[in-house]
């Protein structure tokens, strides 16, 4: 298991297993899990990797994103609460791209309605940010 500790080979003291250094799946809480799924298959133009009754999950290459029905949320977090998304944003989720500015008038003909940008940032790169159904922040960058 990561993280754990176990005897090195000549038993000189415990080796610790090092994290795992990739993401493998994000859950997202969404109110309205047929609009959120929707968006994802036609703004992201990926298909839908498993779904039930309470998610859907797509696979952005090494990475899932997991859309879960808030109701369902309490379960795996308990005892910390579920933000409602009126809260705020508190991360967001960036994508690099070849052309911003592209990916922009691609996202508008997906009637996607952008936050801000294309803008060039002070710290060198081009960016333009949108929200998914939930109300979670996706940036795309380069």
């Amino acid at each position: 298991m990561a993280g754990t500790s176990e005897k090195t080979e000549n038993g000189a003291g415990p080796a610790v297993t090092p994290l795992p250094r990739a993401i493998g799946a994000i859950t997202l809480f969404v109110e309205d899990l047929p609009a959120s799924k929707r968006f994802y298959q036609e703004v992201f133009d990926l298909p839908v990797a498993f779904e039930d009754g309470a998610s859907a999950v797509f696979k952005f290459d090494n990475t899932m994103i997991n859309l879960l029905k808030t109701e369902e949320a309490p379960e795996l977090i308990q005892p910390a609460l579920v933000a409602a998304p009126e809260a705020g944003a508190r991360m967001q989720f960036t994508l690099q791209v070849d052309d911003v500015d592209a990916v922009c008038a691609e996202l508008a003909s997906r009637g996607v309605e952008l936050l801000n940008g294309p803008m060039d940032r002070p710290w060198g790169i081009r960016t333009a940010t949108f929200r998914d159904p939930g109300g979670h922040i996706w940036e795309i960058a380069h």
